[in-house]
């Protein structure tokens, strides 16, 4: 645990008056939305529908076999996008399956790079300062 951002983030107003407890659990929730920058191959994998894939294309599915082989993919990558959008088509489960991996949600403790607080670490910080 890194006792000085913990106790930097924990002399914020938005701590006072909270307990040990209370404050924690304000560091835990995952309320945070961030954009997700990659995923595996078998992230793809699971995302597809295989119905929907059955009707690919030759040259679709070719593409699709690329992409699910590499270790990672760029979700926040232009021709990432481009081309799963281009296979899946508006309306389709893949298509919603794929946007919805593309960001997730992230707790201030992992923000600050903090392992998960509990209520023995916020009352440690606090008595830094």
């Amino acid at each position: 645990m890194n006792y000085q951002v913990l106790a930097a983030e924990l002399a914020l107003p938005a701590y006072t008056g909270l307990s040990d407890q209370a404050a924690a659990d304000v560091l835990n929730i995952r309320n945070i939305a961030v954009d997700v920058e990659g995923a595996t191959g078998a992230d793809i994998l699971e995302a597809t529908v295989p119905t929907e894939y059955n009707a690919l294309a030759a040259a679709q599915k070719d593409v699709w076999r690329a992409m699910i082989v590499m270790p990672s993919l760029r979700l926040d990558g232009a021709n990432t996008r481009a081309f799963l959008a281009n296979m899946f088509g508006a309306g389709t489960q893949t298509r919603a399956n794929l946007i919805a991996m593309q960001s997730g949600l992230t707790s201030r403790a992992a923000q600050l790079g903090l392992p998960r607080v509990g209520a023995h670490h916020v009352a440690q910080a606090r008595e830094m300062n």
